[in-house]
């Protein structure tokens, strides 16, 4: 058989996995919304690991199933905060609850995303907002949408006149990656027009790709808060890179998402 024709069949096949994957997730993301409304209380580190959990189960409980049926030899990571490369092969990557803290205090910025990696690079993506009902998809080569519109990146092409935005890759984080945060927070308020720091990271990638916001930063950070925002930015036509402007990897200290137009200068500001 030619290699257009095996291409061919193997975008199909990715294209309906994809509409499955984003079924999988709103329905997750319907069971999520209905835990959702009412501030929890926690005295304890404890008491705050166990609701945490009980959000993730209740997601996982939709979630799993469904996509190991999808791809039952795929392998599978729900540990939001994993890092680095993956084996090989084919990983489902999820994220039950992104944004889970923020679910527990009421507030609205929380998601439930699964990313399909083949190969260490996210092949398909789908990230469910149940409070608005959007749901963002991106498929490698076939760009990025949201509930079927396509999206873009930002045209700005000057960073002064940019809304960047950051994120804290996890909590405990050692000295060296919280000094560095903090001065990198410092750095782009001088050279940006306004700096917005919140989690979880995924909807600020969201909003790049969209063309919302021009720029997201982080450094660490884990699989399951950078991947889906990585393919849903590069299929927007922005760009991908570390902090210091080389090719991102699973491996890479720093992330850098950003339009086309203010990546050399959002590089600069990261470097100094």
């Amino acid at each position: 058989m030619p290699e257009t024709l095996r291409t061919t069949d193997v975008a199909a096949s990715d294209a309906d996995l994809l509409g499955r994957t984003a079924t999988a997730v709103r329905a997750a993301g319907s069971a999520l919304r209905g835990r959702f409304g009412e501030v929890v209380r926690y005295r304890t580190r404890e008491e705050l690991m166990r609701a945490l959990a009980a959000n993730d189960d209740t997601a996982l409980d939709i979630l799993r199933p469904r996509l190991k049926h999808l791809r039952p030899d795929a392998g599978w990571v729900e540990d939001e905060l994993d890092g680095g490369a993956l084996p090989p092969g084919e990983w489902w990557v999820v994220d039950p609850a992104e944004g889970n803290i923020n679910h527990l205090h009421a507030l609205p910025e929380w998601a439930v995303t699964a990313t399909l990696v083949r190969e260490n690079q996210p092949v398909l993506t789908a990230v469910h907002l149940p409070l608005t009902g959007e749901t963002y998809t991106a498929l490698t080569g076939a760009g990025a949408h949201l509930d079927g519109r396509p999206l873009h990146v930002s045209r700005t092409a000057d960073l002064g006149l940019s809304i960047v935005a950051t994120s804290q890759a996890r909590p405990d984080e050692d000295d060296s990656v919280v000094r560095r945060v903090g001065s990198s927070i410092t750095a782009m308020l001088f050279d940006a027009l306004v700096v917005r720091t919140a989690v979880p990271a995924t909807l600020h990638l969201l909003n790049v790709a969209a063309g919302r916001i021009d720029a997201f930063w982080q450094f660490a950070g884990a699989r399951a808060d950078l991947l889906p925002g990585a393919l849903l930015v590069t299929e927007a036509g922005g760009q991908i890179s570390d902090a210091e402007g080389r090719p991102w990897t699973l491996l890479s200290e720093g992330f850098l998402a950003a339009a086309p137009g203010v990546h050399a200068e959002a590089v600069a500001t990261l470097s100094r």
